[in-house]
């Protein structure tokens, strides 16, 4: 991808989320499938968008993204998303799959829409079947002009805290917005856990460039975080363009193209590591920098093995400057390269230069590492090669939240 020549005036609305974009409308409610909390949410354009997905490659994938997947292939369109948040519609043989076609049938149904421009998600536990009558319920009291909870918050599990955000900037001298909302707490180990993830846009943008976008920005954004290494059965991000803002049609043949995709990658990007700050039982979140790899690809993957590493991982909860577990994590990931070259910092300090222990202080890093967030730098000195990842930390309550996920 080639380079802006200059940097883009990207501004964060403020509170900003998946319903910030011109012509989208959003919203939450209870319907008795969780104790209290809001449990289905639903996404809401006043015109079909231009739609594009990308899913787990978990093989056993949930009928949610299997209907979603039906339906955008209909006309790479939608025009309304609806997510339930107590099963996750997975290993739920022909029922689950029936029963999520039942439930985009009736959104569009009161939307007055076609069954095709509707998308379904869900997350939950797996092998659960939905439960019908309540969303069915939960379906016939959608009102688009108003809600009785934000969609973020709808479709939280295990999360502590909703995670949403939106940019602004210009194209074609048109204000274009783009928005989203993510849950993901734990089972985050995304390859395209249970991470679901929205965004909308009022730009116009070609549907075929539109899903080139998408994956190009997930590669380098959501598929750098890590909570506990297990990849979900029910990973999706979608993300729609309504084309409100009236701008000409977006594509890489567009002048501003690169514009548009900065601004996805800083909504993409702020919700990924808003997860990996949030994952469960987290207190601190980590950000590993690989530098000189022989390659991005390279950087990509021992940045991920670093951040992946339940050793580093615990080391880093327990304020414990051990590098060793770093070195240790770069060396079975795979990747070739000079041990001999190899330097670390926690932040700035330096741990280890040139494949030798450097003397450091070890209060200075321990001050470090009591912070909530935490950056970890190697430099390999094997070529130009670059990537980032993001995960947490790895602490007593994840043990205890998951060892009752079903209670």
């Amino acid at each position: 991808m080639e380079k802006l020549d200059q940097k883009p005036a990207i501004n964060y609305i403020e509170n900003g989320s998946v319903g910030s974009a011109k012509g989208f409308k959003t919203g939450g409610m209870h319907i008795g499938l969780r104790t209290k909390k809001p449990d289905l949410g639903w996404i809401y354009s006043e015109v079909p968008a231009a739609a594009a997905g990308v899913y787990t490659t978990n093989v056993f994938q949930a009928a949610p993204l299997q209907v979603t997947q039906e339906s955008i292939a209909e006309e790479k369109k939608l025009q309304a998303v609806l997510v339930n948040t107590v099963s996750a519609n997975s290993c739920t043989g022909r029922q689950g799959l029936e029963n999520a076609r039942v439930t985009r049938q009736w959104l569009a149904q009161h939307l007055g829409i076609t069954d095709h421009l509707v998308g379904v998600a869900s997350t939950g536990v797996i092998g659960m079947q939905l439960p019908m009558e309540k969303i069915k319920k939960g379906i016939a009291a959608i009102d688009l002009s108003g809600s009785e909870a934000p969609f973020e918050e709808a479709i939280l599990t295990t999360d502590t805290k909703t995670k949403h955000l939106a940019v602004t900037f210009e194209i074609d001298g048109k204000s274009v917005t783009i928005g989203g909302a993510c849950k993901g707490s734990g089972m985050i180990h995304p390859n395209m856990a249970t991470m679901l993830g929205f965004v909308t846009t009022d730009a116009a943008v070609a549907p075929d460039a539109l899903r080139q976008a998408l994956k190009t920005i997930v590669d380098k954004t959501f598929n750098r975080i890590t909570v506990d290494g297990d990849t979900s059965t029910n990973d999706m991000v979608l993300l729609l363009a309504n084309g409100q803002a009236e701008n000409q049609p977006l594509s890489a043949q567009h002048p501003e193209w690169l514009v548009f995709l900065k601004g996805l990658e800083a909504v993409c990007q702020g919700l990924a590591k808003f997860i990996a700050g949030d994952g469960e039982g987290a207190t601190k979140l980590i950000e590993v920098q690989v530098t000189g790899a022989k390659d991005d690809q390279s950087a990509e993957v021992i940045a991920k093995t670093i951040v992946g590493s339940s050793l580093v991982k615990t080391a880093v909860f327990g304020s414990d400057a051990n590098w060793g577990r770093i070195v240790c994590a770069m060396g079975y990931s795979g990747e070739a390269f000079d041990p001999n070259h190899v330097t670390l910092k926690l932040g700035d300090l330096v741990l280890f230069e040139n494949g030798v222990p450097t003397p450091f202080d070890e209060e200075q890093a321990k001050n470090a590492l009591d912070k909530n967030s935490i950056v970890i730098k190697a430099s390999l000195g094997e070529g130009n090669g670059s990537a980032v990842a993001w995960g947490c930390d790895l602490t007593y309550d994840y043990v205890k939240i998951n060892a009752s996920y079903r209670s």
